[in-house]
C-alpha cells in the first residue's frame, strides 16, 4: 500500500504544479543596467532599445533622440471577455529625484487587446528638455494586468545623457 501512495501523492503534485500558471523571476543587463522582475506573468525578456530600434549595448543616450523600454512576450494575461487589459506605468526623474516625464498608465482608457497583440509593451521616452547633456536619469517602468491585479513587471535603468 506504501508504493501506491507515493506515485499517487508526486502524480497529485505535479498536477497541482502545473495547474498553477504562476510564474516568477529576475534579470539584469549588466551591460545597459536594465533590470526587471516578475510575478504572474510570463516574460521572455525586457530590451532598452535604442533611436534605431536596435538592443542597446550601453546606457549612453544622446540628446533629442528616443529611445524605449520594450517588455517582449509578455503573456498570463487574465482575461475578460475575451481581451486583455494592460496598464503601464512610465517615469524618468532627474537627479534629484524629481520627473520630468511622468505617465500614470500609458493605456488608460483602453477597451482591451486580444491576448496575442499584447505580448510586446513599449515605453517610449524621448530624450529632450529638460533633460540635459552629462546628467543622469532614472527611469522605472511598471506593467500590469488590470484583471489579474497579481500579474506585475517592474523594470528599470538609468540613463547617461550625452
Amino acid at each position: 500500500m506504501k508504493k501506491l501512495k507515493t506515485p499517487l501523492a508526486a502524480l497529485l503534485m505535479v498536477l497541482v504544479m502545473t495547474g498553477c500558471n504562476f510564474s516568477k523571476g529576475t534579470k539584469k543587463d549588466l551591460r545597459t543596467g536594465l533590470s526587471f522582475n516578475y510575478s504572474g506573468f510570463m516574460v521572455k525578456d525586457v530590451l532598452l532599445i535604442d533611436p534605431a530600434n536596435q538592443p542597446m549595448t550601453d546606457n549612453k543616450v544622446q540628446l533629442n533622440t528616443q529611445v524605449a523600454i520594450v517588455a517582449l512576450g509578455v503573456n498570463n494575461y487574465g482575461l475578460k471577455d475575451g481581451k486583455v487589459f494592460p496598464g503601464m506605468m512610465l517615469l524618468v526623474t532627474d537627479p534629484t529625484g524629481t520627473p520630468v516625464l511622468k505617465a500614470e498608465d500609458l493605456f488608460a482608457g483602453d477597451q482591451g487587446h486580444p491576448p496575442a497583440s499584447a505580448t510586446e509593451l513599449r515605453g517610449d521616452i524621448t530624450i529632450g528638455k529638460p533633460m540635459a547633456a552629462g546628467q543622469t536619469y532614472h527611469v522605472k517602468v511598471r506593467i500590469w494586468d488590470k484583471v489579474n491585479t497579481e500579474n506585475e513587471l517592474n523594470a528599470e535603468t538609468d540613463l547617461f545623457v550625452q
